[in-house]
């Protein structure tokens, strides 16, 4: 059973696995398990299919989705390889196996930076989070990066107004902000990093944390490390609705086989879309 860091702390706590999307995908290759329970969002589970192919890989609710996943069609990227062939296309793993199949490298919030740096190619279409992609930009301004506009709405959604409004109630605490949030939000950090940097960077700080991501992860900390204060950045933004969906009883009932959704790939689109991973994995990624 592995379970996103989104995740209700509940189901994190019972899961074999806890961590990031891609974290989750590649630990599931190292279990002998016949039988793997993704408690997540779909393309989390379609990564672990690609990568576990002879697994049998469930979702508890089939309907959770992520919407930044699905946000440009696979047409539409083919076609701009078509029109622009000398371009890389650099896609965040957190899109779904059709769209990773037409493209030809893969990163993560934590690994970007530095594939984008190590890539053969000056120009490069980096999609689809354009936020998570100016943050890239910023750092590796020698690549020209090109950038279409999408993301993840609810990171999209933080404001300044929510940072200050944040640091007026906690003004000795640090802020640790997500990449996916806007540029203008992500200057008034102290920290910017994925989900696994974020937690990192809160169990080393000696100070008190302003979490500026998905609230399952200020819940998590705030449970293991209850000497610490960490605090919420908009608690009544930064909740991922399909991430909530799984619940304690979803996973039950798909133990029982009584729901789920077992997730069923094409063999050449799974080799299409292993195809960017495994160029992210020679990268370093």
């Amino acid at each position: 059973m592995l379970a996103h860091t989104y995740m209700n702390p509940a189901i994190v706590d019972i899961a074999d696995v806890s961590g990031d999307s891609f974290a989750l995908s590649k630990a599931a290759t190292k279990y002998d398990n016949e039988k793997v329970i993704m408690c997540g969002v779909r393309f989390m589970a379609e990564t672990v299919k690609i990568l576990s192919p002879e697994k049998r890989v469930y979702m508890p609710v089939g309907s959770a989705t992520c919407a930044m996943a699905e946000q440009f069609s696979p047409e539409k990227v083919k076609e701009f390889k078509e029109q622009n062939p000398d371009v890389c296309v650099c896609a965040y793993i957190n899109t779904t196996a059709a769209l990773k199949a037409q493209c030809d490298v893969c990163v993560t919030s934590s690994t970007a930076v530095k594939i984008v740096k190590a890539l053969e190619a000056k120009d490069i279409l980096f999609i689809p989070d354009c936020n998570l992609g100016t943050f890239v930009k910023e750092q590796v301004p020698e690549k020209n990066i090109i950038l279409w506009k999408g993301g993840c709405p609810v990171h999209g959604s933080i404001t300044v107004d929510d940072v200050l409004t944040a640091k007026s109630a906690h003004p000795h605490a640090k802020i640790a902000i997500h990449p996916e949030c806007p540029p203008e939000v992500c200057k008034m950090a102290d920290y910017i990093g994925a989900t696994s940097g974020i937690l990192d960077y809160c169990k080393q700080s000696d100070d008190d944390v302003i979490i500026a991501t998905e609230k399952g992860v200020c819940d998590w900390l705030n449970l293991h490390y209850p000497q610490k204060d960490f605090y919420q950045l908009a608690p009544e933004k930064f909740i991922c609705r399909d991430m909530k969906l799984t619940t304690l009883e979803s996973i039950y009932k798909t133990l029982l086989g009584e729901a789920g959704e077992e997730i069923i790939l094409d063999e050449e689109l799974r080799i299409a879309a292993k195809r960017p991973i495994d160029a992210m994995l020679a990268y370093g990624g």
